[in-house]
């Protein structure tokens, strides 16, 4: 290369090294500008939003359908006055405003469409995740006359022929038609009959119920959910109203970006049920705890009505033949059940030939049966706001219930083989674990909490296990046991061997395989309830961690160390919190919260 050359190529470079310098200061410009762009968005959304939600503004009694709206609560739904939020959410989308509600189970959130489908010409569309929702709001709609219909994949095709008809009459006097999210999803034929109604202005409104299945931050994401997007496109002129009794902030802002109705009205009622007892048990072998179950249903709940949830079908089953051979009037709701016969027992459930459903959580949500007293989770929900939920579905009269939680480390790790595969799968199980592990805190506290809203103590009024009871708390501090505990893992690991946490138990009390030589382990003196609560603790703390290996029929989960086993010194330690006057040797006999 000669001298003339080289000196045009470093000159080339030179201006290179310029010219990146320049596009790498543009690019940075332009991120900043972009984020700028999205947060003043972000800031008039918001400022919409408070604008619109102004309650002063929808609870006045001027708008022209208000002696309409009235009458039908009166003569149509026989009912006296509205709850909290109600009136505003009805007036707000008669008003044909874009809102979302958030409501707790029990609220009424399914009158703020039902009363202003009564009050608008056309129908009301209603999306909802759950058939046995669907199933039940007919039945509530045709007890009080109100024309509504849906379609599933158990609709017959004369049944759907006669929705797609309903649809495009103007005479037919449909008022509600439910579907599913997977219906919008599949069925083009059911999405030209929505928009042939359009055309005839004979869509009035569309209601989305579990709002927050839209978002994959939502604590039960839904994939169809994600296909509603194309209704504000699709009928810009059609109000939207999403429902919800769970959503935390970052899941509304997501919520409303996907159906595109930021700036939105947005709604919020308190999370606090104060009819609601709250109470967590250890969860006993399986034989005590049918045991546990037939005396609560024969003697504290007696004559009352209520709900089972179990996690699989198959403790579905099992559970409901237990009590049945014991002389229980139970029924099973699962999605394995033909149609028919998840509708009878719905049926016999709902007029009192069943006294309880033990069901998986397909079932209860929505259900329009005022008088549940009690609802026990045989096994943990998968998460705070699953469990809100579905207890929730207690007391909806406004009367004393009872809302108990079963608690077993084993019934963690069946659940986090089924939502490890999610961005907030674990995260949101280990705050159920936590909240069962948590042995000072007000229930309520609790969930109010990790909603983001602030409760005090006299808002429960014991009315939960922990502010009803007289004991005093102390803190211990299990390092040690977590070093023994890593000790087992290490000499796990140094024979190619992985322990579940059963196995992990086990070894802790000397049934150690043999090739697997512990040093320096002693067996615990203490219980096994209370290593289940220790390693719970190490878990949810992130001092041990799950390790997921698929197998050809199912998924385990394995017990490694966890991301914070580094922090363990004499300088930082782990806590745990216990009932004063318990040794971490504890009577199990007399332990009933955890």
């Amino acid at each position: 290369m000669n001298a003339k050359d080289e000196k045009e190529i470093n000159l080339i470079e030179q201006e290179l090294k310029e010219i990146n310098a320049k596009v790498s200061k543009l690019q940075n410009r332009k991120s900043e500008l972009i984020k700028r762009k999205e947060h003043l968005k972000h800031l008039s959304f918001q400022r919409q939003t408070d604008s619109i939600s102004d309650q002063n503004k929808w609870t006045h009694t001027d708008f022209p359908w208000y002696n309409k709206v009235q009458d039908t609560l009166k003569n149509v739904f026989k009912l006296e006055t509205f709850r909290s939020q109600q009136m505003a959410a009805i007036n707000i989308t008669l008003s044909k405003h874009d809102a979302i509600l958030i409501m707790p189970t029990g609220g009424g959130k399914s009158l703020c469409y039902q009363l202003p489908a009564m009050v608008d010409k056309g129908f009301t569309l209603v999306v909802s995740p759950m058939v046995s929702l669907m199933e039940d709001q007919i039945i509530q709609m045709n007890k009080l006359k109100i024309n509504a219909m849906m379609i599933s994949s158990y609709s017959t095709k004369d049944e759907t022929k006669l929705l797609f008809q309903m649809m495009i009459d103007s005479k037919s006097g449909l008022k509600l038609v439910y579907c599913t999210p997977e219906r919008i999803a599949k069925s083009k034929t059911f999405m030209t009959k929505l928009q042939k109604a359009h055309s005839l202005k004979l869509l009035s409104r569309i209601a989305v119920d579990e709002v927050h299945c839209c978002t994959t931050w939502g604590h039960d994401f839904r994939p169809d959910y994600t296909h509603l997007t194309i209704f504000k496109p699709m009928f810009p002129d059609i109000p939207i109203l999403g429902l919800t009794a769970t959503a935390s902030s970052k899941v509304i802002t997501d919520t409303q970006k996907l159906l595109q109705v930021e700036g939105c009205a947005l709604l919020k009622a308190t999370f606090n049920r104060p009819n609601l007892y709250y109470e967590v048990r250890w969860k006993p072998d399986n034989k005590e705890c049918v045991d546990e179950f037939e005396s609560l249903l024969k003697n504290k709940f007696k004559n009352q009505s209520g709900i089972i949830y179990t996690t699989s079908i198959k403790d579905c089953e099992s559970l409901r033949q237990d009590l049945r051979e014991r002389g229980c009037k139970v029924g099973a709701y699962h999605a394995q059940l033909d149609g028919n016969l998840r509708s009878k027992v719905h049926n016999k459930w709902l007029n009192g030939e069943y006294q309880v459903v033990v069901a998986t959580i397909a079932f209860g949500l929505g259900i329009d049966k005022p008088d549940v007293r009690f609802v026990i989770h045989h096994a943990l929900s998968k998460s705070i706001e699953n469990f809100y939920q579905e207890s929730g579905r207690a007391g909806r009269d406004g009367k004393h219930s009872t809302c108990l939680l079963y608690y077993k480390l084993s019934d963690v790790f069946k659940l986090s083989t089924m939502v490890f595969t999610t961005q907030t799968g674990l995260p949101n199980l280990y705050s159920i674990v936590k909240f069962c592990l948590n042995p000072k805190d007000c229930r309520r506290k609790l969930i109010a909490s990790h909603f983001d809203e602030s409760w005090e103590s006299t808002d429960c009024n014991k009315m939960c296990d922990h502010c009803s009871a007289e004991n005093s708390i102390k803190c211990i501090c299990i390092n040690k046991y977590c070093i023994e505990v890593y000790k087992i893992l290490n000499s796990a690991s140094n024979n190619d061997t992985k322990f579940t946490a059963q196995m992990l138990l086990d070894s802790w009390y000397g049934k150690v395989q043999k090739k697997i030589k512990l040093v320096d382990v002693k067996p615990p003196t203490f219980s096994r309830m209370r290593a289940e609560m220790i390693l719970g603790e190490l878990l949810v703390q992130e001092y041990l961690a799950e390790d997921f290996h698929y197998t050809p029929y199912s998924t385990i989960s394995y017990i490694k160390k966890g991301q914070n086993y580094r922090k363990i010194s004499a300088d930082n330690k782990i806590f745990m919190y216990v009932s004063s006057g318990q040794s971490i040797e504890p009577d199990t006999k007399k332990m009933k919260v955890v």
